[in-house]
């Protein structure tokens, strides 16, 4: 922690002489070079003060009195000085003059700046943020708001206090309270993280609690669907009208690598005929607002065209939320005698380790917005099959 120089100096004004002789005592407040200047409401007269000792000379009660309140005055200020570096691990001149003078500082809370990040999020929501993204900052300020209650019994946390352990025991609260992975944590982790950098920036904060923390994302097999398997649930016939529904966009999704938000905002405009005289979907991507283009293959061509005319508001084909979609698909799991966690999600993991599917497409067409680590994120979802 950097060390502050700190001194105080009394002064007087000697050009301000009042009716009877005699002028204010100032004070001025010096931290690391900085300078606030305060009336201590004390008067001298000028012809027996001592500029260099500060003080008054004589061994009148007058002086001896003065003298003992400017050294109280003093001890005051270094006690304000110590308290203030104790409690923010910084200090300025202005706060030992505000302290001294009883000027509260505001202090800005956890919860406080948490909300003005929702606020600002939610208002990029549709502009460079997705509204997933903004539900997953939500999600985590309801999980510190539930961590501080059953933690430490508060409602809120000034942001000076939150240190180091703090960090440690929101981690430990989300893997033990709600029984999050590895991957889930991290995530989180890094969502609060975000905030709090916001507030260091601000210079709300001067220490970063998160100094010395580390969490590494695991990875994992997240799984695909082979080729055997895909065909076999391709071909099969269900006697529900739904699980077939549930099932063809399933596979659409398998031969576009669309998400699952992507395609439920797919309409009629983005079908196009391009440069080749195929149709591709041109679409952008809700997470990034990025471009995607993506070309029809012939197997979700016929899928489309199952579809065709059939909704009135541009919709192409009939989904259902993500949730439901996934409890269909389980039960087409068990129906095709597939012994796999099968989600909606597994469809886009599908779609480049199947050969014949991602044959046309490179990592750049699906994941046109993915630099660095991002493309290495991407990677996970579309691996190179061996």
């Amino acid at each position: 922690m950097k060390k502050n120089t700190f001194k105080v100096l009394f002064y007087i004004r000697g050009n301000r002489i009042n009716k009877d002789g005699n002028v204010s005592v100032m004070i001025r407040i010096t931290v690391d070079g900085e300078m606030e200047q305060l009336n201590s409401k004390l008067v001298v007269n000028p012809e027996i003060w001592d500029a260099k000792a500060g003080r008054a000379v004589g061994r009148s009660a007058k002086v001896l009195e003065l003298n003992s309140r400017l050294n109280d005055i003093q001890v005051i200020l270094k006690e304000h000085y110590y308290d203030i570096q104790r409690r923010h691990g910084y200090v300025t001149a202005e706060m030992v003059r505000n302290a001294y003078m009883g000027i509260t500082q505001r202090e800005e809370s956890l919860l406080k700046v948490y909300e003005q990040h929702l606020e600002d999020t939610k208002k990029l929501v549709g502009l460079s943020k997705a509204d997933p993204t903004y539900r997953k900052y939500e999600r985590m300020y309801r999980r510190v708001v539930e961590f501080m209650k059953k933690k430490y019994n508060i409602t809120d946390i000034p942001l000076r206090e939150i240190k180091y352990q703090f960090i440690v025991d929101l981690e430990f609260f989300l893997r033990t309270e709600h029984k999050y992975s590895q991957n889930t944590t991290y995530k989180c982790m890094k969502f609060f993280k975000q905030v709090i950098n916001k507030a260091i920036r601000a210079g709300l904060i001067t220490v970063d609690p998160f100094n010395g923390y580390k969490i590494s994302i695991e990875r994992v097999d997240r799984g695909y669907l082979t080729e055997d398997e895909l065909c076999k649930m391709m071909q099969k016939e269900f006697a529900s009208k739904r699980l077939e529904q549930v099932r063809d966009i399933f596979i659409f999704a398998c031969f576009t690598g669309l998400a699952y938000i992507d395609l439920a905002h797919l309409r009629v405009d983005n079908i196009q005929k391009m440069f080749d005289g195929r149709l591709w979907i041109v679409t952008h991507r809700q997470k990034t607002n990025t471009k995607v283009m993506v070309p029809l293959l012939p197997p979700a061509l016929k899928i489309l065209n199952k579809y065709e005319g059939c909704y009135n508001d541009g919709q192409l084909m009939p989904i259902i939320t993500n949730q439901k979609l996934n409890c269909y698909l389980k039960e087409i799991a068990d129906i095709c005698g597939i012994e796999k966690n099968l989600t909606f999600h597994l469809a886009r993991h599908t779609t480049a380790t199947t050969p014949r599917m991602n044959t046309p497409r490179s990592l750049p067409t699906i994941c046109p917005d993915a630099r660095g680590a991002a493309r290495a994120t991407c990677r996970k979802f579309f691996p190179v099959p061996q």
